[in-house]
């Protein structure tokens, strides 16, 4: 299984990493795209919602199921990928990097230690 070690994890399959600039982008694991199967829709929030750690901020329709996803850790949306709503299929193509979900203003970054490092996300899923 992939999961790069440059970010964290949570238990619902998502995954969180600092960018340069300050925010976090948010998608999900190349694990979870690998359970949904094809995905043929993404529902994501608007920019300026705000979440608590672990709210439900969206869905995932695959040809299997409908999935809710989660935000790793609390903020306000700052951006939406637009590219992987007009084109889900990258979710499956490119997890960890064209298939990005959105960008949060994180408000309490520390939560990130709550969260699973790559080695041991690898560990529950195997």
């Amino acid at each position: 299984m992939n999961a790069p070690e440059d970010r964290k994890y949570s238990k619902d399959h998502e995954w969180i990493v600092l960018d340069s600039d300050g925010t976090a982008r948010i998608g999900v694991s190349d694990f979870a795209q690998e359970q949904l199967g094809d995905v043929v829709f993404i529902e994501l929030p608007d920019v300026g919602a705000n979440f608590s750690q672990f709210d439900k901020m969206g869905e995932v329709e695959s040809v299997k199921a409908v999935s809710d996803l989660y935000v790793p850790a609390s903020g306000e949306i700052t951006e939406v990928n637009q590219q992987v709503i007009s084109n889900p299929e990258l979710l499956n193509e490119d997890p960890y990097n064209q298939g990005w979900l959105v960008k949060v203003r994180l408000n309490n970054p520390e939560e990130l230690d709550s969260l699973l490092d790559s080695k041991s996300y690898i560990n529950i899923i195997s």
